[in-house]
């Protein structure tokens, strides 16, 4: 499969617009890109139950929020999609006993009305996803990444208790779900590294994530189930073993910036995982000749099995639309998929 994951980072549908790239260019309907229909399930595995989000302060610069566990946000609208936490909630055990019940199992959990639906839109083709909260995730959102890494080692009851508490929940809930409907991939998002490595290593993964992967997973796959996904940015190499002891079988978006490099990795792996990703989304503001080359390293027929080709992450500003049309086109080349043939077919979204 050829596709775009994530699409372009805010202010290149402007830059775009200038050099003369139609309105299906900058939706991507334009690129005939391979995607995938698909559907939640319908079940939540996270935070239940709390109020809706409050607005602080909103401007044109940024946007301030707090949730309804007593988080605080804020989205710098100019440059993200996503906003970052400037306060959070959990501090020690007493405030994560206030907040734990948003975490706990509760039957309404299940949406019987969506589940339904994505039974019907399996019936069509739709691919079902379920997720579950990050084993580092869950207490990074609660407590930050210096909060959560110090937690291991001076309140570790605290962690084990948020982790025990993802573990039932997602347990029971997916336990139900997966019995009335298959679950054709279970999603996690960790972002768990940066450019220089993983946060935390491999004996903490195997001491508090793996239990709570492998209870969960060993459940559904037991059930015939296939895939488990997991989302996370950086160089995420010194932990792969971990991770796919634990049970992952998915990785993406495999980020060439921070060293990651899913054809060496298929060369050691093998066909026990898969990828998506790996194409190096700076390239794209380099030379025609730098983008064949990152190609055809990529796109070699060793990878052909068990990947979907796509870049890293979001398309970055500076990209010129005359370079992505290359990329394109030089990429279905080497696929040997047929040229654009239609529009409106759909693109990726296939960051699950």
């Amino acid at each position: 499969m050829f596709s775009e994951l994530f699409g372009p980072l805010i202010g290149l549908d402007e830059e775009w617009r200038r050099d003369g790239a139609t309105e299906d260019e900058i939706n991507m309907y334009a690129f005939d890109f391979d995607y995938v229909p698909f559907i939640h399930c319908g079940a939540n595995t996270d935070m239940f139950g709390a109020e809706r989000s409050v607005v602080i302060e909103d401007n044109a610069e940024y946007r301030i929020e707090r949730d309804g566990i007593g988080r605080v946000t804020k989205l710098c609208k100019k440059t993200a999609t996503i906003p970052l936490p400037v306060k959070y909630p959990v501090t020690d055990m007493d405030s994560w006993q206030k907040i734990k019940h948003f975490y706990t199992f509760d039957e309404r959990r299940i949406d019987e009305e969506r589940l339904k639906a994505s039974e019907n839109a399996q019936k069509s083709g739709s691919v079902v996803l379920a997720s579950i909260p990050g084993g580092f995730d869950l207490p990074r959102e609660l407590m930050g990444e210096e909060g959560c890494c110090i937690t291991y080692y001076e309140e570790p009851e605290l962690m084990e208790d948020i982790i025990a508490t993802a573990t039932d929940t997602a347990f029971k809930v997916l336990d139900r779900v997966s019995d009335k409907i298959i679950i054709d991939c279970l999603c996690v998002h960790e972002d768990m590294a940066g450019k220089s490595g993983p946060i935390i290593g491999p004996s903490l993964i195997e001491e508090y994530i793996k239990p709570y992967y492998r209870k969960v997973w060993d459940m559904l796959e037991s059930k015939g189930r296939k895939l488990f996904s997991m989302d996370s940015d950086g160089n995420i190499t010194p932990v792969m073993d971990a991770y796919i002891d634990a049970g992952i079988n998915v990785f993406l978006p495999m980020e060439p910036a921070a060293g990651m490099d899913m054809v060496a990795l298929r060369e050691k792996y093998g066909n026990k995982v898969a990828f998506k990703g790996g194409i190096d989304k700076h390239v794209l503001r380099k030379s025609k000749e730098d983008i064949r080359k990152e190609l055809e390293y990529k796109l070699q027929p060793s990878m052909y099995n068990g990947t979907v080709f796509s870049l890293d992450h979001r398309i970055p500003n500076g990209t010129p639309i005359d370079n992505y049309r290359y990329y394109v086109k030089t990429a279905r080349e080497i696929l040997g998929l047929p040229g654009i043939k239609s529009k409106n077919r759909g693109w990726g979204r296939m960051a699950f």
